[in-house]
């Protein structure tokens, strides 16, 4: 930013302060900021540096020299003694224009409403920052000093928001997805690609693997979303559900269940070896909690860590299996599997998308939660 100036053109726009009142003058050997002697450009103390001695003590008296700060007395925060970005902005305006119009015009507010801003800024800090007539406006001494602080702050500030936006762009050159292997397989393909087209230029890596094992990511910070399968949201993260499913009883169309005409009885079923997914996956924690009441679960027959691998095993013919509805559309199209009924039981699931409690995703991860609520 241009270097502020001690005068500014004149302009007729800053006679009056917008209000129609006529702002102060103050002289140039004005008070400097602290309240000491008359300030020059390149003299006065530094932004944060110590008062003078004689500088007056928030109650108005003169604090003696050296006196030290009031016991149990808490030091006003830096906010409430330093003039906001928006402000110190306005003011190197005035100081490139030398006119509170074209100031405001370059910021985006009335001149009104930029008076009124000078105005509290110098409340603000106990001091006229700039000369109001009819030929323009002008720094003060204090002003000038004010300004060239004013811009090591904006300059300060400009770099902080470009890493900022470094930051931003690089968390939204990736995303890592831990996804329980149903949502993996059959729906997240979808979602991504519908992702790839909004984000082309983010790169997204998939990891599945049961419910548990994408907890266990969530919290390690080696995923920035998971999805899962299981009952209910595990303990510590936060979620949202984003579709739904069912389980369903399957066998090869040889196995004696699969020409069974009456539905299966819950002890039946949980009396059955079956082909099953791995403990700590969400297909088995809710066939766990449904069979519950009907002695529990008799030992696998199979027990496999993949949707795959268990639809695979029914079909061979290995035995009956438990598997999601989403999983099997084009088997039971074909026969090579066949849907066994059971009542009594409830094997409808909710499948979320879950992350760590209080951490809400942001950048690509936000979008694809959106993506998801659009194309279940």
């Amino acid at each position: 930013m241009g270097k502020g100036t001690r005068d500014g053109g004149a302009h007729g726009d800053d006679g009056a302060y917008g209000d129609g009142s006529r702002g102060g003058s103050t002289s140039r050997g004005g008070a400097a900021p602290g309240g000491g002697p008359s300030a020059t450009r390149g003299s006065g103390p530094a932004p944060g540096g110590p008062a003078p001695g004689n500088a007056p003590a928030p109650g108005g008296a003169p604090a003696p020299s050296g006196a030290p700060a009031a016991v149990g007395v808490p030091r006003p925060h830096l906010s409430h003694r330093v003039p906001d970005l928006g402000a110190l902005e306005l003011l190197l305006a005035v100081a490139r224009h030398g006119s509170l119009g074209a100031a405001a015009r370059e910021v985006g507010i009335t001149q009104p409403a930029a008076s009124s801003r000078i105005r509290s800024m110098e409340r603000q800090l106990g001091m006229a920052l700039v000369d109001r007539s009819p030929r323009g406006s002008r720094l003060t001494d204090a002003g000038a000093l004010v300004t060239d602080w004013a811009r090591r702050i904006v300059e300060a500030a400009e770099a902080f928001d470009a890493g900022a936006q470094a930051l931003r762009g690089r968390r939204d050159s990736r995303l890592r997805v831990a996804a329980s292997m149903t949502i993996a397989e059959y729906l997240l393909p979808g979602w991504l690609i519908a992702l790839r087209a909004e984000r082309p230029d983010t790169a997204v890596s998939l990891q599945a693997g049961n419910s548990a094992a994408v907890a266990e990511r969530l919290f390690a910070g080696d995923a920035d979303v998971g999805f899962v399968e299981g009952l209910a949201v595990p303990d510590g993260l936060d979620g949202v559900v984003v579709a739904h499913d069912r389980l369903a009883i399957v066998a090869a169309p040889s196995h004696p269940w699969a020409r069974r005409r009456a539905p299966l009885d819950p002890a039946e079923l949980a009396a059955t070896p079956l082909v099953l997914r791995e403990r700590g996956s969400g297909t088995r924690q809710v066939l766990d909690a449904a069979l519950s009441a009907h002695g529990g679960l008799a030992r696998p027959l199979l027990e496999l860590a993949s949707t795959t691998a268990v639809k695979a095993a029914a079909v061979s013919g290995a035995g009956p299996a438990v598997l999601s509805e989403l999983a099997i559309t084009e088997e039971l199209a074909s026969r090579r599997l066949v849907a066994v009924p059971v009542a009594g039981v409830v094997l409808r699931r909710d499948l979320r998308a879950v992350w760590p409690a209080g951490h809400r995703p942001t950048g690509p991860a936000r979008d694809l939660l959106s993506l998801t609520r659009d194309r279940p």
